[in-house]
């Protein structure tokens, strides 16, 4: 019987508590264990939870959130500036992460539309794990910090087209449209938003900032009620949601807002690794695992050495570029969504798609282990590296 969805909270975050005290016992990453439990206990493991459709639409509240913290995070002249550096990096980067994955899926033997699918899933690297294992000083001071936000909003931008096209269910006709609406929405939303911000939400949050439990309550509604408008026009709720924290950005008490929602960003994020390792079919591994582990190799080497070319070429030093690479060094969530909504519309079979999903598996954790071990982060297992 289908458990209630207050007996999967239990089960995933007492699951959670347990093999979260193994991990810090045996000095693994957090996220590993999250990611591991859902494969034990998702539908093609003990099968303790069955319904993992529910579960991911609840976490991606968590993605939601972490956009909408990233927004409050950053000044909007900041992103401008960082913006001009990385659309060049960016576009050139993604461009030479596709053709890797075409090639490699090429020489797997997918068809030429699976292969254009897997290389457009190869181009993002992850916002969860980009931004989750950067040290909060380093986001909010340091040029990294700019500079990795900057590369990861272009991605975001660029995985948003690519699910347009794939929602159109055939690659050769796109819904121009619909395209242009969506890039016309995107200077409208941010312009709107700024406006009831400056000349109304503002406002009321100064007539009643002695109220804390209003402030957090207005601070959701306005996070959540601007990407729900963004995706309604066409963009997606990551980005109204970041831009919902971007206005907000310049208030004094923007800060308060931020350290009252990350206990409730944790909350989600658990649920979204949870639900990465449950939706993997097992059973299909065996047919993909030679080329899964050829695919990742390739993210997990040419990642890092593209972005160390491209940062150095664009006078960054060189310790810089190979953190920022490292840290990139990963696909993403969206390339998980690219290989769902590609699948619905039968433009991928069920073995590109486990494809996918198995180099997204592989990559998260190698690159988190890499970044853990190496690089200074807020679950840094050593405390030398361990920076909040």
């Amino acid at each position: 019987m289908e458990p209630s969805v207050f007996q999967s909270f239990f089960l995933i975050f007492t699951g959670a508590a347990v093999v979260a005290t193994i991990a810090l016992y045996t000095r693994q990453p957090l996220l590993v264990a999250y990611i591991a439990l859902g494969m034990i206990m998702g539908p093609f493991g003990l099968e303790f939870i069955t319904n993992i459709e529910l579960i991911s639409e609840i976490s991606r509240v968590g993605i939601v959130f972490l956009l909408f913290l990233l927004g409050l995070d950053m000044q909007p002249k900041a992103l401008f500036s960082v913006l001009k550096q990385a659309t060049h990096i960016g576009l050139i980067s993604s461009a030479v992460f596709a053709c890797a994955g075409y090639a490699i899926g090429w020489l797997f033997g997918f068809s030429h539309i699976e292969n254009l699918i897997i290389g457009m899933a190869m181009m993002f690297s992850s916002t969860i794990i980009g931004i989750k294992l950067l040290p909060t000083t380093v986001l909010h001071h340091k040029h990294t910090g700019d500079l990795m936000v900057g590369l990861l909003l272009l991605q975001d931008f660029l995985a948003i087209i690519c699910l347009m096209i794939l929602l159109s269910g055939d690659l050769g006709k796109v819904d121009l449209a619909t395209m242009g609406k969506t890039f016309l929405a995107l200077p409208l939303v941010a312009f709107a938003a700024w406006a009831f911000v400056k000349w109304g939400l503002l406002k009321l949050m100064q007539s009643f900032d002695r109220f804390h439990e209003y402030i957090f309550l207005v601070a959701i509604g306005w996070c959540m009620g601007l990407a729900e408008l963004s995706e309604s026009l066409g963009l997606s709720a990551e980005i109204g949601a970041f831009i919902a924290g971007i206005t907000l950005a310049t208030s004094p008490i923007s800060q308060y807002i931020a350290i009252s929602l990350k206990p409730l960003r944790d909350f989600f994020l658990i649920i979204f690794f949870f639900s990465i390792g449950a939706r993997f079919n097992l059973d299909l591994l065996p047919s993909v695992a030679v080329s899964a582990i050829a695919m990742a190799a390739m993210v997990l080497i040419l990642k890092p050495v593209s972005y160390r070319i491209l940062l150095r070429h664009h006078s960054e030093q060189n310790r810089l570029a190979w953190d920022i690479g490292f840290r990139l060094g990963q696909i993403s969530e969206f390339s998980l969504l690219i290989a769902f909504v590609a699948f619905n519309a039968s433009l991928i079979g069920e073995k590109a798609s486990t494809l996918i999903q198995a180099t997204a598996i592989i990559t998260f954790l190698v690159s988190s282990y890499i970044v853990i071990f190496n690089y200074p982060n807020p679950i840094a297992v050593s405390d030398k590296l361990r920076r909040d």
